[in-house]
Parts: structure tokens; C-alpha cells; sequence
């Protein structure tokens, strides 16, 4: 997955991504977070111990679940953010950190250069053993330690969303749980469809969840039909996907601290994800 995924993102794509370690937060307002409980949370999977952040409204209730996959530099506060304003919408948000059996989050302290060629390479070593079986393995330990909360409406479906090479793991994911997830979102994800025979993909016929997929414009460019060829996967096994194309909309936009933040379509993203979660979460 690690090779597939790199290929996908040109070096452009890449110096779009790159933030310092004083990046811009989108943060929840002042109301939103006190109706949040945030929680920093180690989940035990079969591949060791991977720390997390858990984000659920206050007060007494139980509420969908929700798993965030962050994008290639991982759970940081960018991503902490996203969680505690979703949970604000009323769900169970675990956000991990992806790379725990390299080390624990943040991956990456200070300035981090996708143009830079060593910088690459550090992050190519913390990513070499999230293999598409890892993904899988972490991704049923995750929505365990979801419905194990007693906040999660395990009569619900739950959720998952992912950014940049998160986006193939929401697919990885609800293949994996056919019957327990209901909705997936995938925003600027990187090789969602190559010419590997564990393409994501191909894995359209083991998914139940409806879908939403934000494509960026520059990838759509690059990779035209991509988007046709995810449409006929999803129209061939019956199963809703909406996909979309943003014009002006770089890979990254939707992550604030990213070069190519686009607010405007990051909030059009955000609209058309809780409009999914509306419907699938049910």
C-alpha cells in the first residue's frame, strides 16, 4: 500500500501538505467544546498498543460511532479538532494514531517538507508497516473499542472518514465490517484505485456502507478515470456513492495547517459528510 499510495500523490501534492509544527487549527467553538468529553485513550491491538483521542458529547445519552483516519502525518491537533467537532454533532469519534507501531503521536514535531527528500524518507519508515492486512487488524480493534464505550449506540451504524492515504483505509475498513459500518467518507484520499491487485477499489463488492468521495481537482487531473471507474464499482454492487469532484480544490484542502486549505470547500466537505452520516448512521 505504501508504494501504491506514494505513487498517487505527485511531489506537488506532496509540498501541499507540508505544515510546521505551529500549523493553523480549525477549533471547535466555545460551545461546541463544552458539550464535548475529549479523551486520550490506548487501544490494545493484535500488533501491540495504539494511543488515540475519544471525543463524545457531554451528559447522559449514547450516540453513533465515528472513526477518523487522519492523513499521512497523523493524529496531531489539527485532527483533534475535527473529532471534537464532530462529536459536537452528536457521535462517538475515535481518532488513532495510525502509525503506532512506529511511534507514538505526534509522528512529526516540528516542520515536516514533502518536497524534501529525507523528510520523505522518514515518513516512508513509520509508514512501512501499515500493510493493507495492518489497516484491516487496526480497523476491527478500533470500532471494538468503539462499541465497547458505553456512549456508543451500538444499534447504530457506525461511521468512518479519511484524508489523503486515510481515504483507501475507509474503504479497507468497511469491507472489513460489512455489517457494522453504514456510511463512509473519503476526502482528497491517494490511490483509491491502481493496478495492484489489492486495489481499494476491488473492494467494493465486500462494502454495505453508502459513500461520499471529495476528490481534489489536481488528483482528478491526474488520475481522470479514477471517479469512473469507483462509480462502476459501487453501481455494480448496488451500493450508493455519491463522488465529486472540487473544482479549485487542491489534495489537502480540507486539513486547516496544509498550504492548500480551502475553507470554503473544506465546509462544503464537512456539509456533504454530516448529510451522510444523516442517512447512513441509522
Amino acid at each position: 500500500m505504501l508504494d501504491d499510495q506514494t505513487d498517487a500523490l505527485s511531489r506537488r501534492d506532496f509540498t501541499a501538505l507540508t505544515v510546521g509544527a505551529a500549523g493553523a487549527v480549525v477549533v471547535a467553538t466555545g460551545a461546541q467544546a463544552a458539550e464535548v468529553v475529549e479523551s486520550d485513550v490506548t487501544i490494545k491491538t493484535a500488533d501491540g498498543s495504539c494511543d488515540a483521542a475519544l471525543f463524545h458529547p457531554a451528559g447522559k445519552g449514547a450516540w453513533p460511532a465515528v472513526l477518523i483516519w487522519p492523513d499521512a502525518l497523523g493524529l496531531r491537533p489539527e485532527f483533534r479538532a475535527m473529532g471534537k467537532r464532530l462529536a459536537a454533532e452528536g457521535y462517538v469519534v475515535l481518532v488513532p494514531n495510525p502509525f503506532y507501531r512506529s511511534r507514538p503521536a505526534p509522528v512529526f514535531t516540528g516542520p515536516f517538507d514533502f518536497a524534501n527528500a529525507d523528510d520523505r524518507a522518514k515518513l516512508a519508515l513509520i509508514r512501512a508497516p501499515l500493510t493493507p492486512d495492518a489497516v484491516t487488524r487496526d480497523a476491527v480493534a478500533f470500532v471494538a473499542f468503539l462499541d465497547a464505550q458505553k456512549v456508543t449506540n451500538r444499534k447504530a451504524k457506525a461511521g468512518v472518514q479519511g484524508y489523503c492515504m486515510g481515504g483507501p483505509m475507509t474503504m479497507q475498513t468497511a469491507a472489513a465490517l460489512p455489517a457494522r459500518i453504514g456510511a463512509g467518507g473519503s476526502f482528497h484520499g491517494g490511490g483509491l484505485v491502481t493496478a495492484a491487485p489489492d486495489s481499494p477499489h476491488l473492494l467494493v463488492p465486500k462494502i454495505k456502507a453508502r459513500f461520499y468521495f471529495g476528490v481534489a481537482m489536481n488528483d482528478d487531473q491526474r488520475q481522470p478515470d479514477a471517479k469512473d471507474q469507483l462509480k462502476a464499482a459501487f453501481a455494480a454492487a448496488n451500493v450508493p456513492a455519491k463522488i465529486e469532484v472540487y473544482d479549485g480544490a487542491l489534495h489537502g484542502w480540507c486539513v486547516p495547517g496544509s498550504a492548500v486549505y480551502n475553507p470554503a470547500s473544506a465546509e462544503r466537505a464537512w456539509g456533504e459528510l454530516l448529510a451522510l452520516y444523516k442517512a447512513g448512521l441509522v
